[in-house]
């Protein structure tokens, strides 16, 4: 295997740093380390330099906070001017490793996110009958049970300068190294929140999706993080593959499976927040529960974001029927006395600029108020979103209303009811 040297001094030049910078920025100008790095910027990428050439860097002590969505989770979130070193160490390494990963690995790879795993999930399920099988696995505290000192030696495979991997695997600890807790953690765990965890993850299961596909020879296999699917087995090689598998990882990667299923691709499979059929793909019911939330609320960002995930789904016209029940108590009325359509009451302005009108339209159910500014770009989007689908044919505001099952169904007729009285 051909090993790539002499990469520390390309990853830490002052251009690389630079450029580091700029791209760690991104999105984060309005942060508090974000503002105090750029004040003496000079300074500060000149002190990194100067640490790293001499030796003398370490990482500064992570900010730890908890989320619970979409399951508990710890967060470790680095100092600004670490996540600028870890940018230019990503910079350099991560054609050096995307090259090695098979392209049914998605995940944190650029033109690889939930969407194109999603849609390769539903062409595979295309190509076989709907009584063949599907084994969905997924892997117990995958970031917390990755063994560094394997992934050191992953990383020596393709990397042959020391300097660098030293650095690297700075980042790799759950512990806070410059306060002497080195080790305290034991050999396994990642921190959940940096840039180079993520590529770490992907360098770790690449051994078992060459495994899958070369050893097992499945020819559809995909895997998002540490959960992976095997399309079109019989029931016997779904059991098969499963211990096969299980040994696998415990032997080379010291990993253990959470939970497994094992169903015939008529019932579908859940993965990448998509449940996905043969015929129809739909967002999760708990997505769907957050975009009510949402309308509810008066968030567009939150709206927007949905509706961008639930974009080239059946899930979309049920959403955009949503929408336009909340909107319709606040558009104003014809000369005729029929009300003027969603679409027509947040028209954007003539002026070339994307400025949108601030005319008030009214407001939600729970008081929150709506304006042309915050609707126009929600039905904007939506509307496009629900012009074609992936076979070409377009959606209508009821697609994908008859999917749902009752209580949802009877959730939407309350909100009515509600908004009505």
């Amino acid at each position: 295997m051909k090993r790539t040297g002499n990469m520390f001094n390309m990853v830490f030049s002052q251009e690389n740093l630079y450029q580091a910078y700029l791209d760690a920025r991104r999105g984060k100008r309005k942060k508090n380390g974000c503002f105090r790095f750029e004040i003496s910027l000079g300074l500060n990428l000149a002190e990194l330099y100067e640490e790293i050439h001499t030796g003398s860097y370490k990482p500064r002590p992570y900010f730890e906070f908890t989320v619970h969505e979409p399951k508990e989770r710890i967060i470790h979130a680095p100092a600004f001017r670490d996540v600028v070193v870890q940018h230019a160490i990503y910079r350099i390494i991560y054609d050096v490793f995307d090259r090695t990963f098979i392209n049914t690995s998605f995940a944190c790879r650029k033109g690889y996110g939930t969407h194109k795993a999603s849609e390769y999930t539903q062409e595979a399920l295309r190509a076989y009958s709907s009584e063949a099988y599907t084994l969905k696995l997924d892997i117990r505290r995958f970031f917390y049970s990755i063994n560094r000192d394997i992934l050191r030696k992953q990383i020596e495979k393709k990397i042959k300068d020391k300097r660098l991997i030293e650095i690297m695997m700075l980042f790799a600890p759950l512990k806070d190294l410059s306060a002497g807790s080195a080790g305290e953690d034991g050999p396994s765990g990642i921190p959940i929140g940096n840039l180079l965890s993520q590529i770490y993850a992907l360098i770790y299961l690449n051994p078992l999706d060459h495994y899958v596909k070369r050893e097992l020879k499945v020819e559809h296999y995909v895997r998002y993080v540490d959960d992976f699917i095997l399309i079109g087995l019989s029931g016997e090689k779904c059991r098969k593959y499963k211990e096969l598998i299980v040994e696998f990882l415990g032997k080379e990667l010291n990993l253990t499976l959470s939970r497994s299923t094992v169903q015939k691709i008529k019932r579908g499979v859940n993965f990448v927040g998509y449940r996905t059929w043969q015929d129809r793909r739909l967002i999760r019911k708990y997505s769907l529960y957050k975009f009510k939330k949402a309308v509810d609320k008066g968030k567009r960002e939150s709206i927007m974001s949905l509706l961008g995930h639930a974009k080239q789904t059946e899930s979309l016209g049920y959403m955009i029927n949503i929408l336009e029940e909340i909107a319709a108590p606040a558009s104003p009325a014809r000369n005729d006395g029929s009300r003027v359509s969603a679409a027509e009451v947040v028209d954007k302005c003539n002026d070339g600029g994307g400025v949108f009108a601030q005319m008030r339209t009214g407001s939600c159910n729970n008081g929150n108020r709506l304006s042309r500014r915050g609707l126009n770009p929600v039905y904007n989007f939506a509307e496009s979103s629900a012009d074609r689908r992936n076979d070409g044919r377009g959606f209508s505001t009821r697609t994908g209303t008859d999917f749902y099952d009752d209580k949802f169904l009877s959730l939407r007729a309350k909100q009515s009811r509600s908004s009505q009285g």
